[in-house]
């Protein structure tokens, strides 16, 4: 017993060791009943690795873990969800086409005892109820808005009896209105006594929904702390090792002449659906202009419209004065357009490359780095020695794969390579989704500088705070469209988050 709970879980002296790095060194957890835990760290720290163990992908190399007392064994993710273990990831894992109970009981009946859809949807109805989640059990996936989503996926490891349950960034997708129901949920359940491991590096939400605190640095355990005996730069210094300055961003005074000018742009999404329907805005020199919305609302169609990836199917895009509407990626290159995707592995860099290599891959054609058809392997590998120093990249060598890398660490090679080149645009999503206080620090700080530079900045992302402490103006897409934009100083998170879900400016002035 600890101040008067059950422990439910315990781990004690978990180590976890891969290839070159360890990373859980002697880890010891506790989670007791009826407790929203935090874990906190940077990327690569060890949080995900140690609830891959908890929940059975990975063995410990070292360590013992404990359920309600009892020593255990979780050979795989099924021996988890047999001891009351449940997990939501960022990623939900839904079959659209199916109904909410359909994917609750998908996995679940096996042979002469299948499960009978009617008492299945009548048992989730009466979970839903119980614990405030609110979602039609009959409703099909496609039908419902990520918010809803999410809580199909709570009510999946409900229905399967899970006790304890871990959450991974779970606001990532959601308004804040829907985040404030989502932490009512979370309320209901800790006081019907499941214990939460909460993951997240929204240090407001932190100090909103926890009891208590785990930092984890360098894949160590280094301070559990409860809620009401700290703050936010604590624990951002605990996390990081240092004293982490939450820096205010200046805003340029003087902006300069238009660098993008969108009219009256519609585009179709890669299904054929109707994705931006009637954009119209403009980037200044010197200003940053964000984009908040919730994910798939036209945010991914508007940054390929813009970067020359995807051809609007009616109005104009100018870029300096230029129209460039139905110009190929390598043309708006060629006019100065650097894109920072949010997809960094997948669309922004090639796993298997060197850090070399995909430092070249915009400039390759440019004869400092080409020797004939061939790559002028000597000049790039200086290239890439000058920005790991000088983005301070933590890196084995210029040769290493960029797989290996931490994602902080992969946001700023990909920010090295687009910000040094000759650009007057930048386009950047998702700047700082996942990375840890240390690397979105450097993030922000670096789209700052390019600002003042008077560089034109399309900041598309999915962190309110970020906007408003970084942006001049933000706009708000829904459905495609854009609801309103507004001066970033004047803007308040309960009006946008009402426009992010679907009210016109007018209608929440």
């Amino acid at each position: 017993m600890v101040g008067g709970n059950k422990i439910a879980v315990a781990l004690s002296g978990i180590t976890k060791r891969f290839p070159g790095v360890i990373a859980n060194d002697q880890v010891d957890l506790e989670l007791l009943e009826g407790e929203i835990h935090t874990l906190l760290g940077e990327n690569g720290a060890g949080k995900s690795t140690l609830m891959n163990v908890l929940t059975g992908i990975y063995r410990p190399d070292a360590g013992t873990i404990s359920i309600w007392g009892k020593a255990v064994q979780l050979e795989n993710p099924k021996d988890a969800i047999e001891q009351g273990i449940g997990m939501v990831h960022q990623s939900f894992k839904l079959v659209p086409t199916h109904t909410v109970t359909e994917n609750i009981v998908l996995g679940l009946g096996r042979g002469l005892a299948p499960v009978k859809i009617e008492e299945a949807q009548t048992k989730v109805a009466e979970l839903s109820a119980q614990y405030g989640v609110k979602v039609d059990p009959a409703a099909y996936v496609w039908q419902l808005s990520i918010g809803e989503q999410q809580r199909v996926e709570i009510l999946k490891i409900l229905f399967r009896g899970a006790k304890i349950l871990l959450l991974d960034e779970p606001t990532a997708v959601l308004t804040p209105q829907e985040a404030d129901e989502l932490f009512v949920t979370l309320r209901s359940m800790r006081a019907k006594g499941h214990s939460i491991v909460f993951i997240s590096h929204k240090l407001d939400e932190v100090m909103a929904i926890s009891d208590r605190v785990t930092v984890l640095r360098g894949g160590k355990n280094v301070g559990t702390v409860l809620v009401k005996d700290t703050n936010p730069q604590s624990l951002s210094n605990l996390m990081v090792g240092r004293e982490i300055k939450f820096a205010t961003f200046p805003r340029k005074e003087a902006l300069g002449d238009p660098v993008l000018e969108v009219e009256g742009v519609h585009a179709l999404n890669s299904r054929g659906l109707p994705a931006l329907r009637d954009i119209t805005f403009s980037v200044a020199a010197g200003e940053i202009l964000g984009f908040a919305g919730v994910a798939g609302n036209g945010q991914q169609e508007l940054a390929e419209v813009i970067t020359g990836l995807l051809e609007p199917t009616a109005g104009s895009v100018r870029v300096n004065g230029v129209d460039m509407t139905r110009e190929s990626a390598r043309r708006f290159i060629d006019a100065g357009v650097s894109y920072v995707p949010a997809d960094r592995h997948g669309v922004a860099t090639v796993a298997d490359m060197s850090l070399s290599h995909n430092f070249v891959l915009r400039r390759y054609r440019e004869p400092k780095f080409a020797k004939g058809p061939f790559l002028n392997f000597a000049a790039a590998v200086g290239y890439a020695r000058r920005l790991i120093k000088e983005f301070n990249i933590s890196t084995p060598s210029h040769a290493t794969p960029i797989r290996s890398l931490s994602g902080g660490n992969l946001q700023k090679v990909i920010l090295a390579r687009e910000m040094t080149t000759r650009h007057r645009l930048l386009v950047v999503m998702s700047a700082t989704r996942g990375l840890d206080v240390g690397a979105t620090e450097f993030v922000r700080e670096t789209l700052n500088e390019h600002r003042h530079k008077g560089r034109a900045i399309v900041l598309i992302s999915e962190d309110l705070e970020e906007l408003l402490s970084l942006t001049n103006r933000i706009a708000v897409l829904f459905h495609g469209e854009i609801m309103g934009i507004l001066d970033a100083d004047k803007a308040e998170i309960a009006s946008l988050g009402l426009m992010m879900a679907g009210q016109a400016q007018a209608e929440v002035a």
